[in-house]
């Protein structure tokens, strides 16, 4: 379905297979100091303060509260990062705006602390990519094609088969029909496609099959997925799979078009300043915890 929305993406990633993220422990992602409750100067030699303060509160590490808010803000990090990509990549022909999914994290408590609960924390358990088509835009350009459907153009890489919405292909200097950023386009074969040097007229109907005036050159390579999701963006509007796609059945190549990005930028700028505001009151509650740890150190060292 169409994710134009907040809430068609918070249901689409309820119902959609998402990739989870490497090291999904919210607080091992990244390297931090050790945060200690005593986190004001004591004078030289005050052991005794020092140990008062600690059975006192019955911690050594940081306030449970400031682990919650440091998993939150870390886990906002990486959207903001993502939902900068999608705005960098508005104008990008093909591309596929990604999207976080969070989840609750559990941290077992220590064996010393009895009873204690364990501790609740926010992290970014996955990303999904939105499958909604991008606008078709009518370039003229015979090299320009778009998909009408779920499929992909197959694409040579030096890392074997990969997969791309984008149609704004070329001819290099070899003859051979390649992305816009130089990537051979494959054939279902695996195959590059090579246009003849005096070729006047280029045709590609909607199965793919290239051909000049002299007859067919090649096909390109068009395939679909069981799960979109299962897919791996790997840059310049690539994805990887763990397993080949299988024949297009459902995708039609549309000539002289190309498929723009589905990028909403007036929703895009509108989650980046939901992330900001976010980080900020995160940042506010940490600050005001901070505060009154303080405030009961110096109480207690009175």
């Amino acid at each position: 379905m169409p994710l134009h929305s907040t809430a068609a993406l918070t249901a689409y990633a309820t119902a959609a297979r998402f990739r989870p993220l490497p090291n999904c422990s919210p607080l091992k992602k990244k390297d931090f100091t050790a945060w200690h409750v005593v986190c004001i100067d004591l004078d030289a030699g005050s052991r005794k303060s020092r140990r008062r303060i600690k059975r006192k509160t019955g911690k050594k590490d940081m306030e449970n509260s400031i682990y919650t808010g440091l998993s939150r803000q870390i886990a906002l990090q990486e959207q903001m990062d993502m939902v900068s990509n999608n705005i960098a990549n508005m104008n990008t022909p093909g591309y596929r705006g990604q999207n976080m999914v969070f989840t609750e994290y559990l941290s077992k408590p220590s064996p010393q602390a009895g009873k204690q609960q364990p501790l609740s924390m926010v992290m970014d358990y996955g990303q999904y990519m939105s499958t909604a088509s991008g606008p078709l835009q009518q370039t003229g350009n015979p090299l320009d094609v778009a998909l009408q459907g779920p499929g992909y153009f197959g694409v040579q890489t030096p890392q074997g088969v990969m997969y791309t919405r984008a149609g704004n292909f070329q001819i290099n200097a070899n003859g051979d029909l390649t992305t816009g950023s130089g990537q051979l386009v494959a054939s279902p074969g695996g195959s590059t496609i090579t246009i003849p040097k005096d070729a006047t007229e280029i045709k590609i109907s909607e199965d793919g099959t290239v051909a000049t005036e002299s007859g067919a050159v090649g096909q390109i390579m068009v395939v679909e997925f069981t799960n979109d999701q299962e897919l791996e963006a790997a840059g310049n509007g690539l994805y990887k799979a763990k397993s080949a796609g299988n024949p297009a059945q459902n995708s039609r190549v549309m000539q002289g078009m190309i498929e723009g990005s589905n990028i909403n930028p007036v929703l895009e700028m509108t989650r980046m300043l939901n992330v900001l505001r976010s980080y900020q009151a995160t940042q506010n509650m940490i600050q005001s915890e901070h505060e009154r740890e303080r405030g009961m150190i110096q109480r207690l060292t009175r």
